[in-house]
């Protein structure tokens, strides 16, 4: 098990947390890192791009001028690619980039992730993270006193994912808050820091390491 400190909003030590070594204690995994970000990005992408060919081009059927005599090129329809209006040769057409990644891999994949910025000393855990009103200013604050970097992505548990948190966090330029729900490799990877609230360390242990339980 690995013992990882708990600090309040200002710092200051409150506490330990036990943390399983399955969760940050795994090492770097190049290859399942690499599958895992190709399928994140890949399957953000619409695959919405559509051009026409000349057979959707609308537009009349006849023929631009008769085949011969004219001392022009031949030319059988207005549709045709080489000219300006017309089709598009082998242009994109709509298409599913879904890339599908097994649970398990896309689980360890995070463990590996959070694993890495954990062995480099960039991982820190808060009791919780709370504002009466979202101030940018106490955002920054926050990371100071924890000495993370502004490009640090914060993890809440789904409890807490508040919209006050969100909004203080919204301005700082590099800085990104989500819920355990919606935790994955690439956004841990993007980020220099990780802090994590205890209640999403417990998100994260029920979540990630129940397929270890299972077996």
């Amino acid at each position: 098990m690995i013992n990882l400190e708990v600090r309040g909003q200002e710092a200051d030590i409150s506490g330990e947390i036990e943390v399983s070594e399955d969760l940050l204690g795994i090492e770097f995994h190049n290859d399942l890192l690499y599958r895992a970000v190709k399928a994140y990005r890949t399957n953000g992408r619409a695959g919405s791009a559509n051009t026409k060919d000349r057979s959707e081009v609308k537009g009349s059927n006849r023929k631009p001028w008769r085949q011969k005599g004219t001392g022009r090129a031949r030319h059988g329809h207005r549709a045709s690619p080489l000219w300006s209006g017309g089709g598009v040769i082998f242009g994109p057409k709509p298409k599913n980039y879904a890339m599908n990644l097994p649970k398990k891999m896309k689980h360890k994949a995070i463990r590996s992730a959070l694993s890495t910025r954990y062995s480099e000393g960039n991982l820190v855990v808060v009791e919780r993270i709370e504002f009466e009103e979202p101030k940018t200013k106490q955002g920054v604050s926050l990371l100071e006193n924890l000495e993370l970097p502004t490009d640090t992505l914060i993890i809440v548990s789904q409890e807490e994912d508040d919209w006050k948190v969100r909004k203080t966090f919204s301005n700082i330029p590099a800085a990104d808050c989500i819920s355990t729900s919606q935790i994955n490799a690439y956004e841990i990877l993007r980020h220099v820091g990780i802090l994590l609230t205890k209640g999403s360390v417990e998100n994260l242990q029920n979540n990630l390491l129940e397929e270890e339980k299972v077996e």
